[in-house]
């Protein structure tokens, strides 16, 4: 009997023992949860929307994403704010990299999307197989719409040089509709507008809109998105995990339904 009280007494103890092991890890994994603050270009919006939630619930950290134009975020680093994670296109990484804003080789490319047009679902697609295609293609729209490059939008910049460059200015001026950040592809989804240009991934996750594909030859724009850990974050190791993530076989999937091409 003395015996048989001893080996339950252990065992008791032994559970007990592991419960308090669980709690211990469980707790501990909630204290070591972090807060995130993600500062990212709209272009990303429909792929980190996806992504956040996969990568909270697999780490217990939580992520403040903000979302605005690159040209708007690139302002506000430069005048002193900072986040976690910041991702934009990698010129203006490498210019706030050679202003000190990141931590030591933090910055890593994650995925690119190519600058491409758009037309309403069901609707007949431009050919623009070549530059003079393109260009015929252009000219013989109603309408056109991107974003406003005034405002910064990487795309209507990159455009707008397009169209100098293509010496159809002029003729594109009276029906062109400029717009801010990236709803080019949400217009032409309304029917208001014949062909829309943007990033790729901007493109793809609208409902009514269908894409035609990147512009073609000399004139291919593929632009590519690179994290980078901010240079002032309490949370490196978690900044470090989420980039990780973002690079790794689980996000490659969501990306690529977005439109983007993993780095």
């Amino acid at each position: 009997m003395t015996g048989t009280l001893c080996a339950t007494r252990l065992a008791m103890a032994v559970a007990g023992g592991l419960l308090f092991s669980s709690i211990a890890v469980i707790e501990g994994t909630v204290a070591d949860a972090a807060e995130i603050k993600v500062l990212t270009s709209v272009a990303l919006t429909s792929a980190l929307d996806e992504l956040a939630p996969q990568y909270e619930r697999a780490t217990g950290n939580k992520l403040n994403i903000g979302y605005s134009l690159i040209a708007d975020i690139r302002r506000r680093i430069i005048a002193g704010e900072t986040a976690d994670v910041i991702i934009l296109s990698r010129p203006v990484m490498d210019e706030l990299q050679k202003q000190d804003k990141f931590a030591s080789g933090s910055i890593a490319n994650v995925v690119g999307t190519p600058v491409a047009l758009a037309v309403r679902a069901g609707t007949p697609k431009p050919d623009i197989s070549s530059v003079d295609a393109l260009k015929r293609s252009l000219l013989a729209a109603k309408s056109i719409v991107y974003a406003d490059p005034a405002k910064g939008g990487a795309s209507g910049v990159y455009f707008a040089g397009v169209v100098d460059r293509l010496g159809i200015a002029e003729q594109l001026k009276s029906k062109t509709i400029l717009v801010p950040g990236a709803h080019a592809a949400d217009v032409v989804a309304r029917g208001e507008a014949e062909i829309g240009v943007g990033q790729a991934s901007e493109i793809v996750p609208v409902s009514g809109a269908q894409l035609v594909g990147p512009l073609p030859g000399e004139f291919a724009s593929m632009t590519v998105f690179t994290a980078g850990i901010g240079v002032g974050t309490n949370a490196p190791e978690a900044a470090k995990s989420l980039i990780q993530f973002l690079k790794g076989t689980n996000a490659a999937p969501v990306f690529k339904s977005k439109g983007f091409q993993p780095e």
